[in-house]
Protein backbone atom coordinates (compact mmCIF):
# COMPACT_ATOMS: atom_id res chain seq x y z
CA UNK A 1 0.00 0.00 0.00
CA UNK A 2 1.54 3.31 -1.12
CA UNK A 3 1.55 6.10 1.41
CA UNK A 4 1.62 9.83 0.62
CA UNK A 5 4.74 11.17 2.30
CA UNK A 6 5.51 14.88 2.46
CA UNK A 7 9.29 15.47 2.59
CA UNK A 8 8.86 18.23 5.16
CA UNK A 9 6.85 15.93 7.45
CA UNK A 10 9.92 13.76 8.07
CA UNK A 11 11.50 16.58 10.09
CA UNK A 12 10.70 16.74 13.80
CA UNK A 13 10.16 20.51 13.67
CA UNK A 14 7.94 20.39 10.56
CA UNK A 15 4.53 22.09 10.81
CA UNK A 16 1.41 19.89 10.80
CA UNK A 17 0.38 20.89 7.29
CA UNK A 18 0.93 19.76 3.71
CA UNK A 19 1.33 22.57 1.19
CA UNK A 20 -0.23 22.32 -2.26
CA UNK A 21 0.99 23.41 -5.70
CA UNK A 22 3.58 26.18 -5.73
CA UNK A 23 2.82 27.35 -2.18
CA UNK A 24 5.40 27.92 0.53
CA UNK A 25 5.04 28.14 4.29
CA UNK A 26 7.66 30.57 5.62
CA UNK A 27 8.56 31.40 9.21
CA UNK A 28 9.75 34.98 9.65
CA UNK A 29 13.21 35.53 11.05
CA UNK A 30 13.17 37.16 14.49
CA UNK A 31 15.24 39.99 13.02
CA UNK A 32 12.35 40.86 10.68
CA UNK A 33 10.13 41.77 13.61
CA UNK A 34 12.39 44.38 15.18
CA UNK A 35 15.54 46.10 14.06
CA UNK A 36 18.09 48.41 15.64
CA UNK A 37 19.39 51.70 14.32
CA UNK A 38 23.11 52.38 14.14
CA UNK A 39 22.78 54.19 17.50
CA UNK A 40 21.19 51.09 19.11
CA UNK A 41 17.59 52.35 19.19
CA UNK A 42 15.05 49.53 18.76
CA UNK A 43 12.67 50.14 15.84
CA UNK A 44 9.50 48.02 16.20
CA UNK A 45 8.00 46.15 13.24
CA UNK A 46 4.94 48.43 13.39
CA UNK A 47 7.00 51.57 12.68
CA UNK A 48 6.16 53.19 9.35
CA UNK A 49 9.13 52.89 7.01
CA UNK A 50 9.58 52.61 3.27
CA UNK A 51 8.92 49.32 1.56
CA UNK A 52 11.24 46.89 3.33
CA UNK A 53 11.73 43.29 2.27
CA UNK A 54 11.82 40.55 4.91
CA UNK A 55 13.81 37.34 5.40
CA UNK A 56 12.23 34.07 6.44
CA UNK A 57 12.98 30.35 6.57
CA UNK A 58 10.98 27.89 4.45
CA UNK A 59 9.12 25.46 6.72
CA UNK A 60 7.13 23.52 4.09
CA UNK A 61 6.76 23.45 0.29
CA UNK A 62 4.13 22.31 -2.17
CA UNK A 63 4.82 19.60 -4.75
CA UNK A 64 5.26 22.12 -7.63
CA UNK A 65 7.96 24.21 -5.93
CA UNK A 66 11.16 23.81 -7.93
CA UNK A 67 13.76 26.34 -6.79
CA UNK A 68 13.64 26.29 -2.99
CA UNK A 69 13.65 23.56 -0.37
CA UNK A 70 12.69 23.30 3.28
CA UNK A 71 15.25 25.15 5.38
CA UNK A 72 16.20 27.74 2.73
CA UNK A 73 16.28 31.39 3.80
CA UNK A 74 14.22 33.49 1.39
CA UNK A 75 13.64 37.20 0.74
CA UNK A 76 10.10 38.44 0.07
CA UNK A 77 7.82 41.48 0.33
CA UNK A 78 5.97 41.29 3.67
CA UNK A 79 3.06 43.32 2.23
CA UNK A 80 2.19 40.54 -0.26
CA UNK A 81 1.45 37.80 2.23
CA UNK A 82 -1.18 35.86 4.07
CA UNK A 83 -0.53 34.77 7.64
CA UNK A 84 -1.48 31.63 9.54
CA UNK A 85 -0.73 30.41 13.05
CA UNK A 86 -0.01 26.70 13.58
CA UNK A 87 0.70 25.27 17.02
CA UNK A 88 1.37 28.78 18.35
CA UNK A 89 3.89 29.68 15.65
CA UNK A 90 3.14 32.40 13.08
CA UNK A 91 3.87 31.58 9.43
CA UNK A 92 3.52 33.41 6.13
CA UNK A 93 1.89 31.82 3.08
CA UNK A 94 3.55 32.66 -0.25
CA UNK A 95 3.73 31.45 -3.82
CA UNK A 96 7.16 30.58 -5.16
CA UNK A 97 6.95 33.41 -7.73
CA UNK A 98 6.56 35.97 -4.89
CA UNK A 99 10.11 35.33 -3.68
CA UNK A 100 12.80 37.84 -4.60
CA UNK A 101 15.89 35.82 -3.64
CA UNK A 102 17.23 32.78 -1.80
CA UNK A 103 20.24 33.11 0.51
CA UNK A 104 23.10 30.92 -0.56
CA UNK A 105 24.29 28.57 2.20
CA UNK A 106 27.48 29.73 3.84
CA UNK A 107 30.49 28.16 2.23
CA UNK A 108 33.85 27.71 3.93
CA UNK A 109 35.85 30.91 3.54
CA UNK A 110 32.98 32.81 1.87
CA UNK A 111 30.34 35.17 3.18
CA UNK A 112 26.64 34.68 2.65
CA UNK A 113 25.55 35.73 -0.83
CA UNK A 114 22.34 35.72 -2.81
CA UNK A 115 21.30 34.16 -6.06
CA UNK A 116 18.25 35.27 -7.98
Amino acid sequence: MAQDVNPSSARADAPPIRMLGDRLLVRLDAESAERRSAAGIVIPATAAVGRKLAWGRVAATGHSVRQVTVGDTVLFDPEDRGEVELEGIAYVLLREKELHAVARPEAAGEGTGLYL
